[in-house]
Order: C-alpha cells, then sequence, then structure tokens
C-alpha cells in the first residue's frame, strides 16, 4: 500500500518509514504540511498519517486542504497536544483516527491496517487471470498456491497491476518502487521483471507481464494465461524447440 508520512521530526519521521516499510508498503516522508499537501495531491495514498506541528502550514490546515480533495482516503493524526479540544477539532475536520505522542509503533501499525481494511475501494486484493495479490497481509498466489516474493518484487508487482492495461516506463518503476533518479544509469528494473517473471512462469517476452519496446511494461486487461495455461504453453515451446534441434540435426 501506498503510505504518505508527514512529520517535521526527521528522526521520528525515518522510524516511523522504517517500520511502516517493514510492512511491505511503499511509503513517502514529508516534513512541512505544503509539502504533505502537494504529496497528497500527487500521490493521492492509500493512508496519511500527519503531524499537527509542522512548519509552513500547520497540521490542521493540511488536513482541511487534503480533505478537500478526497474525502475517503483515511488520515491519522499524530500529536503531542494534550487538549481534547485538539481531538475534536481534528476529528470534525475530517481525521479518522489520531493517536498522542509517545505512541507504540506496534499499535501505529495496528491501527493503520485497520483503517486500510474499513477504506472505501481499497483495492485490497488485486487480481488478474489467477493471480491475487493481497496488498495487506503482503502475499501473492496464483491458481491458489502461494508465491514467495521479497518487498521489492511485490511493490513492482503491485504498481504493474494497479496500472493493470496501461503501459509504465521504467523511470516510473525506478521512482516508484526503487527511489532512484531516472538519471543514474540501472538495468534494475528489467532484472526484477525477470525475477517476477520466473516465479510467476511466464517465461519472456511474457504473456502476463509484456514489454512494451522502448517504453516499459505493462500487465494487460484481459487474456492473461492461467497458471496450467502458462505450463501447457512452455511445454509446447519446449517441444517446438526440441522438434527444431532434431530437424536440423538431420
Amino acid at each position: 500500500m501506498r503510505l504518505l508520512i508527514a512529520e517535521d521530526d526527521r528522526a521520528l519521521g525515518m522510524f516511523l518509514r522504517r517500520g511502516l516499510e517493514a510492512d511491505g508498503h511503499r511509503v513517502r516522508l514529508t516534513y512541512d504540511g505544503a509539502a504533505a499537501v502537494d504529496a497528497f495531491r500527487e500521490d493521492l495514498p492509500d493512508l496519511t498519517i500527519l503531524d499537527l506541528n509542522m512548519p509552513l502550514k500547520d497540521g490542521e490546515q493540511a488536513l482541511g486542504e487534503v480533505r478537500k480533495m478526497d474525502a475517503e482516503l483515511p488520515i491519522l493524526i499524530l500529536t503531542a497536544r494534550q487538549e481534547v479540544e485538539t481531538r475534536v477539532r481534528c476529528l470534525d475536520l475530517g481525521a479518522d483516527d489520531l493517536m498522542v505522542k509517545p505512541f507504540s509503533l506496534h499499535e501505529l501499525r495496528a491501527r493503520c491496517r485497520a483503517l486500510l481494511r474499513r477504506k472505501r475501494d481499497a483495492r485490497l486484493v488485486l487480481r488478474a487471470g489467477d493471480l491475487e495479490l493481497n496488498r495487506l497481509d503482503h502475499s501473492a498466489s496464483r491458481a491458489g498456491e502461494p508465491i514467495d516474493l521479497t518487498n521489492k518484487e511485490f511493490a513492482l508487482l503491485e504498481h504493474l497491476m494497479l496500472n493493470r492495461g496501461h503501459c509504465v516506463s521504467r523511470v516510473e518503476l525506478l521512482d516508484s518502487v526503487w527511489k532512484l533518479e531516472p538519471a543514474q544509469t540501472t538495468n534494475i528494473v528489467d532484472v526484477y521483471v525477470n525475477y517476477l517473471r520466473r516465479k510467476l512462469k511466464d517465461p519472456p517476452p511474457g504473456k502476463f507481464i509484456q514489454t512494451v519496446r522502448g517504453q516499459g511494461y505493462t500487465v494487460p486487461a484481459e487474456g492473461i494465461l492461467t497458471a496450467k495455461e502458462a505450463s501447457m504453453a512452455i511445454a509446447m515451446l519446449a517441444v517446438e524447440s526440441t522438434s527444431l534441434t532434431i530437424h536440423q540435426a538431420s
């Protein structure tokens, strides 16, 4: 899931980021209210964690602005303020939950899971053919058989499936999954696509993850082979390759 954290305490922000990334989430971290509003507008994250005491725009002002952009996406407020009036005001402005500092990371992660479960149209389970990707518990399966994916493999497949039917460029994948600048020379996207294809039994050029020459990759909107069909296709290719070798030898 895509999470946005707005926290002016950089050490605390990094601590939260590491803790939530350990759950398999992709986390964007900002340090002031203005940057938080801009990030929300760009990403429309699945969940936002918003501190109240921030420069440029305080948390209450940022909360009001993001709620005008989207009334449904869940927002959890973090604050060191103890007065009840602040909590009531934030809830009235549209916050879904609120935690007072100091807090337990274990509890924060549990509250995030609860908010994501309740979110409308959360697309918690992505499906394509007989492949299922559960974004909440970070699991994948094909034809009911579990597939063991690393965090980066999961994030890559998640991004492609969220954009199913559209070509996703390597530059976008580098930024979204690896947080790398496009100027950096690397073939890491292609390497991980090959990892996924092996685990999905989807050999190149790929029926499930298709290469769009010169542009990037796409998961087609329809016409995806099931695991059984893919295995049959691989077997047929092997037979054809063997037949060709025998023919050439004779």
